[in-house]
């Protein structure tokens, strides 16, 4: 367990976290876990859609040998895992529940509150914990207008200095991924499509019009990388994008007007910083009749798949390292 314990380990200050015990053996044996985000349960979907989907996502992730870890903070603890109880409360909370970035997670846990975990904090936790590949649906990025507004997701400066693996559907598509793209270029952040090609997914469709900087065809190969970057100890968080299957995303055209309206809809109305993505998401499942929101559950549900994959062929690697 040498290479475990110099390369990837949790750190001190997670003996204050609460952890199922199937997590937390996981993570003492070396066995695979993957963390997942909670902003998609309280704020990504209305109840009680959003705890079936979080149950079946963690399912997915246990179908291919890993063991799902889904991180929120409850009455200002944070949780590694959470029992059926504690999905169902934090399902029913929805937006009650505070959506918690780096920057409130020291507030939220002060006060004793309950907070839902974004990309950027979930990054953080499962860091600490010692989870090395996090599975979410997509990411934050530059927002449309950053050049006046100056709103850039935390998400992008936390992946270039927290080393995570992000499993993704790429950049939410009300972004600016051309932007998005360049800043993770600046922050250091190795991205890959997981498919045959280098086209970048734009999460409700499989194709944004950009390219990643490389593509990988398999879950070996994602988990070398991760591995390697554990190797230079480079502090950098890495992402994999895997583009949503044909047969279920988004018709473009449909995506693309609503996201024009939910946007114009949003600045009308000022609605900026944090409320801003949950409002988006929500008008556009409006405007789309629900075909967006299907669509963002059957791409959580195939990155939960690609995800739990690597989780083991990493944790096969840096067994055979050892022995």
């Amino acid at each position: 367990m040498l290479f475990q314990r110099r390369l990837f380990h949790a750190l001190p200050s997670a003996s204050r976290f609460l952890m199922t015990d199937k997590v937390r053996t996981a993570i003492q044996n070396g066995a695979p876990v993957v963390a997942l985000e909670s902003t998609i349960i309280s704020h990504g979907m209305p109840y009680p859609q959003n705890v079936e989907t979080a149950r079946a996502v963690e399912t997915i992730v246990r179908d291919q040998g890993a063991v799902p870890a889904t991180i929120a903070i409850l009455d200002g603890k944070v949780h590694i895992g959470l029992d059926d109880t504690q999905l169902d409360k934090l399902g029913k909370l929805g937006h009650a529940a505070i959506k918690t970035s780096r920057r409130d997670l020291a507030a939220v846990m002060g006060q004793g509150q309950s907070g839902a975990t974004t990309v950027a904090s979930t990054m953080v936790l499962a860091r600490i914990a010692g989870i090395p590949i996090f599975v979410t649906g997509g990411i934050g990025g530059v927002h449309r207008g950053a050049e006046q507004s100056f709103d850039i997701s935390a998400d992008l400066t936390e992946l270039g200095k927290t080393p995570v693996a992000v499993v993704c559907a790429g950049v939410k598509s009300i972004l600016d991924i051309e932007k998005t793209l360049e800043v993770l270029e600046t922050q250091g952040v190795t991205v890959a499509t997981v498919g045959p090609n280098k086209r970048f997914p734009a999460f409700y469709t499989p194709d944004s019009g950009f390219d990643s900087p490389c593509h990988v065809t398999n879950a070996s190969t994602a988990a070398s990388m991760i591995a390697a970057n554990h190797d230079l100890a480079l502090q950098s968080g890495m992402v994999f994008a895997v583009p949503i299957p044909s047969k279920d995303a988004a018709n473009t055209k449909l995506i693309q007007d609503a996201i024009s309206t939910a946007v114009s809809e949003a600045r009308s109305q000022g609605i900026r910083g944090k409320q801003e993505t949950p409002f988006l998401l929500k008008r556009i499942a409006e405007l789309t009749s629900g075909s967006s929101l299907d669509a963002n559950i059957a791409l959580v549900k195939n990155n939960a798949k690609v995800g739990g994959q690597i989780a083991v062929e990493l944790a096969k690697l840096k067994f055979a390292r050892v022995k």
